[in-house]
């Protein structure tokens, strides 16, 4: 599941009641997303619609709050998991679909939505309200996951800015803008980046050591890209620097130049061109840093750990070096046997995976690629599900049909408990 804002509960809407979905579905606001019907230019009406009934809301809820659970955090809920399930859906498809149409339509909503959200985030009447919860009586009454959402929502408050007056909070919510814009073209320039590079090979000395799915693999990319002729046995084929194919070259290719070649190219995405992020990265820490200082905070790193349980910067190095220092050693054992298994002094990054793997199949008769038969996915999944089953008592089925998906081959699954009773279902894209 790529977005945990989608809800996991069984949806009642599916293909028989559609009809009395909203003309938008982004704009339902509550169980399972139609998937199959939402389209790119859903997205703006949807936001636009939405942002203009939740400030009516809020308007309402600032009017009238009291400083209670039922009077505050109940119906400030609604407005925010509204909020969340329309923008959520439509993050999940950039992550899963992403095209230009989409990005067109997300870049066009994200600074209004990012208005909003500052704008809740720094009321003040309703963080008055919340510190009201937390000074009265009542507070100790409440449940402790009651007592954390207050506490939390008190400091998100304070975090968001909503101590802040006149220039200074203008310009904290500037920084807000710029600050999002600048995130989404980051993973644009990165994903346009890993798209753009193709490796085409031609020769049969060029998929040398390749096994059979690396080769079919590349030659259904080649395909892909207009090769119509291609196959795994005659090639062409063609690499990129997704996983599934990136990976197993590095692992398998017996052509030093060509490892090389890919390897670099993978960890030089988006790093000059017309994809550079290296001014993105630099605008962004300047952001950020600013950021923290007109919060009060001496780093932006101290900003984050406001919401973590590590208590500030030192704890956090302090427990890194104690990880670092074992692991480094160890490491350092392992590259000098390598490099001795090798026979090669100057093993480089592009050399590891494939001697490791050589290390691996000599040391412990172990091919990977010879046991990928016996994984199908079916059967991973089996596997698993029993495993499951016998530590937890659920059973977990495929559920397929009953809610809409965003591609042909994502999976839907049902969990239920000892009773039989389904208690929770999730998606599965492979």
């Amino acid at each position: 599941m790529n977005d945990k804002n989608i809800a996991n509960n069984q949806p009642k809407l599916a293909n028989k009641n559609k009809k009395n979905m909203s003309d938008n579905p982004l704009l339902i606001g509550k169980e399972l997303p139609p998937f199959d019907i939402i389209k790119p230019q859903h997205i703006i009406p949807a936001i636009k619609q939405l942002l203009e009934d939740l400030k009516t809301e809020q308007t309402r809820l600032e009017s009238s709050v009291t400083p209670t659970w039922e009077g505050l955090v109940e119906p400030l809920t609604e407005i925010e998991e509204r909020l969340t399930w329309t923008w959520g859906v439509i993050g999940h498809l950039m992550g899963v679909k992403n095209n230009s149409e989409l990005r067109s339509a997300y870049e066009t909503v994200q600074p209004e939505l990012i208005k909003f959200s500052n704008q809740i985030n720094q009321s003040k009447t309703i963080y008055k309200a919340f510190k009201g919860i937390q000074e009265s009586e009542g507070f100790n009454d409440l449940e402790p996951a009651q007592k954390r959402i207050v506490n939390a929502a008190i400091r998100d408050a304070e975090l968001s800015g909503v101590a802040l007056e006149g220039e200074q909070q203008e310009r904290f919510n500037t920084i807000e803008l710029e600050l999002a814009e600048l995130s989404t073209k980051f993973s644009n320039n990165l994903l346009d980046a890993t798209k753009a590079f193709k490796l085409k090979l031609t020769s049969q000395n060029e998929v040398e050591g390749l096994p059979e799915s690396c080769l079919a693999l590349a030659a259904q990319i080649a395909r892909e890209e207009g090769e119509k002729k291609a196959t795994p046995q005659d090639g062409p084929w063609v690499v990129t620097l997704d996983s599934p194919s990136f990976f197993p070259f590095l692992k398998y290719s017996k052509r030093r130049d060509l490892r090389k070649k890919l390897y670099r190219a993978r960890i030089t995405r988006a790093s000059g061109g017309k994809w550079d992020n290296n001014p993105i990265i630099d605008r962004l820490l300047a952001l950020r840093k600013e950021q923290a200082k007109i919060l009060g905070f001496s780093s932006y790193a101290e900003v984050s750990l406001a919401k973590k349980m590590a208590p500030n910067v030192i704890a956090v190095e302090k427990l890194l070096e104690e990880l670092r220092s074992p692991a480094y050693e160890a490491s350092q054992k392992e590259l000098a046997q390598l490099k001795e298994f090798a026979k090669l002094d100057d093993l480089k990054p592009w050399d590891l995976p494939f001697w490791s793997e050589r290390q691996r199949e000599e040391k412990f008769a172990l091919n990977a690629e010879e046991l990928r038969p016996y994984f199908p996915l079916p059967q991973v999944l089996d596997g698993l599900f029993g495993l499951i089953q016998r530590l937890f008592g659920v059973t977990i089925s495929r559920a397929n049909g009953q809610t809409p998906v965003w591609h042909e081959d994502v999976g839907y699954f049902q969990v239920k408990d000892e009773t039989g009773e389904a208690i929770a279902y999730f998606f599965l894209d492979p």
